[in-house]
């Protein structure tokens, strides 16, 4: 990593120096924010763009579609007055304007306060359900409307549509209730209509709560997301607070009092107590209570949040381990008390590796849950997943298990240098993979630790939302013929590498206050045979189709990619530690090809595309439940699928090297997660594979001679 540390000096020392002449000038916060960021793409963006017509056309659109991509605030004329900055905004980046930013941001406060102020008046008539309508929901084929009075009609079919879908639910409930008891007084369709626009009524007011709290800086980061996006789709700015929470994603823990909060009614309130935090340990508050003050250990007076914005007042109750916080909290049942709680380091657990283990009348099996690749930053000493996978591997090697699956499906990625210690447990040494930086100098890295923590049979699950350091360790365990990769057609193919540019670090002096920070694309890997995952991601060995297998999700179907390429390979030693490989690749291929749940899952996934692409929704009662009872008739032939139930039984194991024993709650939820292990197919076929490969030696067989069989 000596490489991004050169980087981002050269970035640093360069910053200090253009900060310094910045100083001057007194520009505002937004213009020396995208001043900033365009120096820092400039020098440190993998692919550097020039801010051309072509750039600032492709910004207008994305800005637009962002702010109002389902065209329910801006009208036509608004767009075209927007026409004339369609291709300036390069000529503003370059001066450091915003004058685009400041317009439509303007127009859209005036056309928002426009819809809220006559979406009551749509919702206070009634719904003609017997009148033959349609709608359609593709808004990108959808035009801006004209005037005010189009934009209403527009909202008003909008709200009939969601008013007729909880319509026809409820009153299909109360056929059922008449159903099961003949003696009760079915709601007229008069009440369940009125009850429908009541809820509407209600979820517009939520709404415009939330919408009135995003503030202009909010909206000004929509802004400069619309241009760093055109770098490509995974370059971010952080705004402070998004910030703190991508640290907090990515580590699995934060500092504070263990709770998860929402605001409603002008209300900020609990949702969920986080399992093993402090009002989790001490039992001090409910889902459902009202935090209505704060009052930090030092002061004297409690500020009212109810009238602030969610973030604000998220901030005022987080804070470092070891504080003091005293909230004034309405509990459900009416009382009012202070509540006083000692802030502490909550882990959020469904971040961390957990494993099960599979019992088989042939042996037991080992199964290691990844969801992501999460590092402490500041120390990786602290908990991080690569020592985590480490002591579950020696854990389940305890358990005497015969093979081991690593399932990092919807595993989004994560830190590099956990993926590359990880991989080393099961190679003895080598390259792990190529990372070419800025510049085009390229770094081979490698695992220099000679021991294995596993040397078996692996099985790695992947699907279309397996992306990043979860394509390098697949990759790698698949050239290094460590593992089968089984399940969907590819992965979700991002070959690029993010770092995190602290924008605060490239101005001395600045009085701006917190500017955020910068997530930029400065490196693409490749695999050891020099291969690049970007775009094309991962093939599995055995192609295992999921309901998901037409959707567009991947890197290719994303805006502005990089592009694929490759590089020389680097020298590698394939291993020779799984002699049944192809053997246990094609008799699972022969089982799948014989398995007609997979052929209903083909199936499924097709149903899921055409679903997908019908934008198009009728307005009457009879219409709608017809259209609606004929798509879940034909869904019933995918019941079956959830019927499925392995014959193996799954045990799930406490976190390793834990010090203390697991809580109720995480009893629970882990007792809960064996029942979907039961019904999961392609952990039952990644167990078959297991199963082939641990095996006494087969002699190789191709496909052709298998079905011959």
């Amino acid at each position: 990593m000596r490489k991004y540390f050169w980087i981002l000096s050269f970035i640093l020392i360069s910053g200090f120096v253009f900060g310094y002449t910045l100083k001057n000038q007194d520009p505002n916060k937004d213009k020396l924010l995208l001043e900033i960021i365009s120096y820092v793409l400039d020098r440190g963006h993998y692919d550097p763009k020039d801010f051309n017509d072509k750039f600032s056309e492709n910004v207008f659109m994305n800005y637009l579609e962002n702010l109002d991509g389902q065209h329910r605030f801006f009208l036509n004329s608004d767009i075209k007055s927007f026409e004339t900055y369609r291709f300036k905004i390069d000529d503003e980046l370059k001066n450091t304007e915003i004058n685009f930013f400041t317009v439509t941001f303007t127009k859209l406060m005036q056309r928002m306060k426009q819809v809220e102020g006559f979406y009551k008046e749509l919702l206070d008539q009634s719904f003609d359900f017997s009148i033959k309508d349609e709608i359609n929901l593709d808004y990108k084929k959808a035009p801006y409307t004209n005037n005010i009075l189009e934009l209403k009609s527009i909202w008003r079919k909008r709200f009939k549509l969601s008013a007729l879908e909880t319509f026809t639910t409820k009153k299909d409930e109360e056929f059922q209730k008449k159903k099961q008891d003949e003696v009760y007084e079915m709601q007229s369709d008069i009440e369940l209509e009125k009850n429908a626009r009541k809820d509407i009524l209600e979820n517009m007011s939520y709404f415009f709560e939330n919408y009135n709290d995003i503030k202009r800086k909010d909206w000004f980061s929509i802004y400069v997301n619309s241009i760093v996006v055109q770098f490509d789709p995974h370059t971010y700015y952080f705004a402070p607070r998004d910030k703190d929470r991508f640290d907090m994603s990515i580590s699995g823990k934060f500092e504070g009092i263990g709770a998860r909060l929402s605001k409603r009614n002008q209300q900020v309130k609990i949702v969920e107590v986080i399992s093993g935090g402090p009002v989790w340990r001490e039992n001090l508050l409910e889902v459902g209570d009202a935090i209505l003050k704060v009052r930090q250990a030092d002061e004297e007076e409690a500020i009212d949040i109810s009238g602030m914005v969610l973030d604000d007042a998220v901030k005022l109750i987080k804070g470092p381990k070891g504080s003091q916080v005293f909230l004034t909290i309405k509990r459900v049942e009416g009382n009012i008390e202070e509540v006083g709680i000692t802030r502490d380091v909550v882990e959020l657990e469904e971040t961390y590796v957990k494993s099960t283990l599979i019992k088989d009348e042939t042996g037991d099996y080992g199964l290691i849950e990844l969801p992501k690749f999460y590092i402490n930053f500041e120390d990786y000493n602290k908990r991080n997943a690569a020592t985590d996978v480490k002591k579950e591997l020696e854990q389940l090697k305890q358990k005497n298990v015969k093979g081991v699956i690593l399932d990092l499906r919807n595993n989004g990625g994560g830190s590099l240098k956990t993926v590359v210690d990880m991989t080393g447990y099961f190679i003895k040494d080598g390259p792990v993979v190529q990372v070419k930086s800025t510049g085009g100098k390229k770094e081979v890295l490698k695992d220099t630790d000679s021991s294995v923590v596993w040397d078996g049979p692996v099985v790695v699950l992947v699907n279309e939302f397996s992306a990043s350091a979860s394509e390098i360790i697949a990759a790698a365990l698949q050239d290094y013929k460590r593992a089968i990769v089984l399940g969907s057609k590819q992965t979700f193919g991002k070959g690029t590498v993010q770092n995190i540019v602290d924008l605060n670090r490239m101005i001395s002096g600045s009085t701006y206050g917190d500017l955020g920070a910068l997530k930029v694309t400065t490196d693409k890997f490749y695999r050891v045979n020099g291969q690049s995952t970007q775009l094309e991601g991962v093939k599995s060995d055995v192609v295992f189709p999921d309901r998901y297998a037409y959707v567009e999700m991947g890197e290719k179907d994303q805006d502005n990619p990089l592009e694929w390429d490759s590089i020389s390979p680097t020298f590698y030693k394939p291993s020779s530690s799984l002699s049944n490989f192809d053997y246990a690749v094609n008799r699972s291929k022969k089982r799948l090809q014989e398995n007609p749940i997979v052929q209903l899952i083909h199936e499924q996934a097709l149903w899921v595309k055409q679903q997908q692409n019908d934008f198009s929704y009728s307005l009457d009662y009879d219409s709608f439940k017809s259209e609606r009872d004929n798509k879940k008739e034909y869904a019933k032939r995918f019941d079956k699928l959830s019927e499925f139930k392995s014959s193996y039984r799954f045990q799930w194991l406490p976190e390793a090297g834990a010090k203390n024993p697991p809580n109720e709650e995480t009893i629970k939820k882990r007792e809960r997660a064996q029942e979907y292990l039961q019904k999961d197919i392609y952990i039952s076929e990644a167990v078959q594979i297991l199963k082939d490969l641990s095996s006494p030696i087969k002699s190789e067989q191709p496909i052709a001679q298998i079905k011959k069989e």
